[in-house]
């Protein structure tokens, strides 16, 4: 197989962003790359020679490793209640108390928000997505997914949920307000771009404006700095790409679009979304004949949704997937489902932790 070498400087202050200072032996860890004895204070970067497969001629499946659950923001933030906020919908919402709050979302992203915020012990209850470690003992109130389980919500006496339009039905949502439960939604869209946004809509509805802001900041830098590594790994031609959604071994076999945050996971990894390349935006049933046209040279999936799939073989071997180029090669990479589609203050680890399976760089842990 094809080797590529790149000479990659890892610069400490950096790769950890708002995360404090480090040597650059653990940066050069933190990056996927072989370390060397400790830096002294004078030096304050690595230049390491990274050996890579060509990623277009790589066969078989490949894991993204999951991550741990979110590092609390380091500094304490006043909390201001009640806080007045304007959600997503427009709406007015007044928060009065956050001592019991759901977070809920069809990408784990809001709670890992939550946590990161410094609010993780007040979560009462998750969705299946919501795969921090922390949460585990927590009570699940969607059901397949992403249904709310309106009565399995009001017994946990909430008094707070943050939500978006990922989860439903509707009239589940409406029962909740009903009830008297401050119900803040937030916007559904997850990317690079919208992570700030979010943030400081979580932020501000726990009261914790100024908490919020650090932990945008602390983001955008550990997202960054992941970018920056990962252009040291792609190739000269992008690979071509789809995410494909599957669960059980029937019907539920889909090409997600844009719209469902893939075209920027994507392109996050240096990679062309070949959906989006042939006009799709939405989800998009993936049968043979869409399959073909696209021809991705990889697959991205969910590591569960594979699993329920009865497994790589047998995902191969659904219409259309085994005359691709990513068929032919079995080339699929399996990404944790509570990661997938999150971005939001872990983007920067779930980059590199997708794009080290992509590119077959070693993981460091």
């Amino acid at each position: 197989m094809k080797k590529r070498f790149f000479a990659v400087v890892v610069t400490a202050s950096l790769l950890l962003g708002g995360c404090g200072a480090s040597n650059s032996e653990s940066d050069a860890s933190a990056a996927g790359l072989p370390t060397t004895a400790a830096a002294t204070p004078e030096a304050t970067q690595t230049s390491e020679a990274v050996e890579l497969p060509d990623p277009h001629t790589m066969t078989g499946l490949t894991e993204a490793a999951s991550l741990p659950d979110p590092q609390p923001l380091d500094d304490d933030y006043p909390q201001k209640l009640p806080a007045a906020v304007t959600d997503a919908e427009g709406r007015s919402v007044t928060v009065t108390d956050t001592s019991r709050v759901l977070a809920l979302d069809l990408y784990g992203t809001l709670s890992r928000t939550v946590i990161s915020l410094g609010y993780g012990e007040n979560l009462v209850g998750r969705t299946v997505s919501s795969t921090e470690e922390q949460l585990a003992d927590l009570p699940v109130v969607t059901e397949n997914g992403h249904s709310l389980n309106a009565e399995a919500v009001l017994s946990l006496n909430p008094t707070l949920i943050i939500a978006d339009r990922s989860i439903g039905p509707t009239e589940a949502i409406e029962q909740l307000r009903s009830a008297g439960i401050p119900v803040v939604i937030v916007d559904s869209e997850r990317s690079i771009d919208t992570n700030t946004e979010l943030i400081e809509q979580i932020a501000n509805s726990l009261g914790v404006p100024e908490a919020g802001a650090a932990l945008a900041e602390r983001t955008e830098q550990e997202t960054q700095a992941a970018l920056d590594q990962i252009a040291q790994w792609t190739p000269e031609v992008p690979l071509a790409a789809a995410f494909l959604y599957v669960r059980g071994t029937a019907s539920v076999f889909f090409i997600l679009g844009a719209e469902e945050g893939a075209d920027a996971l994507i392109t996050s990894l240096g990679a062309t979304d070949v959906a989006t390349a042939n006009g799709i935006t939405t989800t998009t049933p993936a049968n043979a004949e869409s399959l073909v046209a696209l021809n991705p040279e990889v697959i991205l999936t969910m590591t569960e949704g594979l699993a329920s799939a009865d497994g790589l073989d047998a995902f191969l071997a659904r219409p259309g997937v085994s005359q691709t180029r990513a068929g032919q090669n079995s080339r699929v990479v399996a990404i944790p489902d509570g990661i997938a589609l999150s971005f939001g203050p872990q983007t920067g680890d779930i980059l590199l932790s997708i794009a080290r399976a992509i590119y077959g760089v070693e993981d460091p842990r």
